[in-house]
């Protein structure tokens, strides 16, 4: 495996910084663990091709400095989004409202159909991916209940996508992942 590939596998551009290989392979390596997806194949061998890459670039790295690639001048660098407008703030508050009253009550998929709604129109905002990934979270403990495995499965797997820097919603989903394991085991 050339550092190309690694960089590659850990989906960097060449000539990334220790720091961002690291943060890179902390991302990846919670979303293909071998706990968070049991019994997958390919999770398990991306896994596996993470660490080989990691442990190349680690070795690699404090050493190794790549020549510069000739590119466009750097700019500034990216800038926050811009505040929400009145407008955006009313919606989110307003929705927010109605998503606690969906969730209260059970209504999931209206519940599902809001959240999704607003993460497209307020993509950046952080608090509407939180409450993305809690919906579908409530949503896969419903589906738990309903024997419903694999679909459970796969909204944990949607809420970790929708929040992955939440380390709380790991744990949680990592739990439920158990209870899946220990309930239903190789059936999904």
């Amino acid at each position: 495996m050339n550092l190309e590939e690694c960089y590659r596998i850990l989906e960097l551009p060449q000539g990334a910084s220790l720091a961002q290989v690291k943060s890179a392979y902390r991302r990846l390596a919670r979303r293909y663990h071998p706990d968070v997806n049991p019994g997958d194949r390919t999770a398990h061998e991306k896994f596996i091709l993470l660490q080989q890459a990691y442990e190349k670039l680690v070795r690699v790295l404090p050493t190794f400095r790549p020549t510069p690639v000739k590119s466009e001048p750097q700019s500034r660098p990216p800038q926050p989004p811009p505040p929400l407008s009145a407008f955006e703030i009313e919606l989110k508050r307003a929705s927010y409202r109605q998503l606690q009253e969906f969730l209260k009550y059970r209504c999931y998929q209206r519940a599902i159909s809001l959240v999704e709604g607003l993460a497209s129109r307020l993509p950046q905002d952080a608090e509407v991916r939180q409450w993305q990934a809690v919906t579908y979270q409530c949503w896969a403990r419903q589906l738990m209940r309903d024997r419903q495995p694999q679909a459970a499965r796969e909204y944990l797997h949607r809420a970790l996508k929708a929040d992955p820097d939440n380390r709380i919603l790991w744990q949680e989903a990592e739990k439920d992942f158990r209870t899946l394991d220990r309930l239903y085991g190789k059936e999904i």
